[in-house]
């Protein structure tokens, strides 16, 4: 005859292993998996929205971020250097931005949302090179009455702080601005301007 005897302490210790090492193996197939949603450096390189914390930068600062390969600038701009930029247009190829070199809600004398925080992609619009951030006003070596803004020290184009392009330089157009938009009062996303849910 067998024996019925059922030892209940051995079977819940039997439970309570198997369960465990279950969760464990769900814990360790979950990780990687929670790891390939966020997006990797290589994806962001090649075009995945930046998220950029502002929140500490500086009236005149820049700071650099890369976005799809590319330098983006984001510059805090003074009220002295905000000033300066209406009263340019006579010495700008395209003072009022009607190139399609920004979005719409930077087509304006400071090409940006926020009248002091300026984005621009880094990249000259003559032959590739990235242009020096020049913030000091008054006379140069390069300009008598040079009122802020960026040098190609390459070929010699001068960008005003709104990244508009001098007349009679190489450089054809206006820096780029990127889309972007403002997640709060000091965080930018840069390579996205779609409203986030």
């Amino acid at each position: 005859m067998a024996d019925h005897h059922v030892d209940h302490k051995r079977r819940r210790m039997l439970t309570i292993a198997t369960t465990g090492v279950g969760l464990a193996g769900t814990v360790g197939m979950a990780v990687p998996f929670a790891g390939s949603l966020v997006p990797s450096e290589r994806a962001k390189a090649a075009g995945a929205p930046v998220e950029v914390d502002i929140s500490r930068l500086e009236s005149g600062q820049q700071i650099t971020v890369e976005w799809r390969g590319k330098p983006v600038w984001i510059i805090k701009r003074s009220k002295e250097m905000l000033d300066f930029l209406p009263g340019m247009e006579g010495i700008l190829v395209d003072p009022d931005s009607r190139a399609a070199q920004q979005p719409e809600y930077a087509q304006n004398v400071y090409r940006s949302i926020k009248e002091d925080i300026l984005v621009l992609v880094g990249i000259c619009t003559h032959l590739g090179c990235s242009p020096k951030y020049q913030p000091q006003i008054g006379a140069v070596s390069f300009d008598d009455d040079w009122k802020g803004g960026f040098l190609c020290a390459c070929h010699g184009s001068k960008f005003d702080l709104a990244g508009r392009v001098y007349s009679g330089v190489p450089a054809p157009k206006n820096l780029v601005v990127p889309p972007h938009q403002y997640l709060s009062d000091t965080v930018l996303l840069i390579g996205s301007d779609e409203e986030v849910a």
